[in-house]
């Protein structure tokens, strides 16, 4: 009779050997949005209800300008990330396929157009 150990038998099972990778990456983006959500709130709090003019002068500074692009990349990286982790968890087959790439799409949508508009105001 073999004996094996919970280790051995949990090895190879079920993993895609990237749990750790994607961990790491989700644990960083989660830390840099820590950091940058406040200051970009303040930036942008203080642009709220401003005329046009404001708006375009403050978002055409470099820090604000800089600081709303890396939001924008980093937030909806991290969305794309954990959306597909939470849909791979609860849906099989197709529709899971399927959903993935919509929430991954919707992510760079929302990213491309407000990258978009931060260049057409900062330019």
């Amino acid at each position: 009779m073999r004996y094996l150990t919970a280790r051995k038998r949990a090895e190879g099972k079920g993993a895609s050997h990237t749990g750790t990778a994607h961990h790491w990456s989700m644990t960083v983006s989660a830390v840099g949005l820590a950091f940058m959500v406040p200051v970009w709130l303040y930036v942008f709090g203080k642009a709220l209800g401003q005329p046009q003019e404001v708006v375009v002068e403050t978002f055409g500074r470099p820090f604000p300008a800089i600081l709303t692009a890396l939001l924008l990349v980093v937030g909806m990286r991290h969305f794309a990330m954990g959306a597909t982790m939470m849909i791979e968890d609860y849906a099989r087959g197709t529709a899971r396929k399927m959903l993935v790439i919509f929430a991954v799409s919707l992510s760079w949508v929302i990213a491309a157009t407000g990258l978009f508009a931060l260049a057409r105001m900062a330019l």
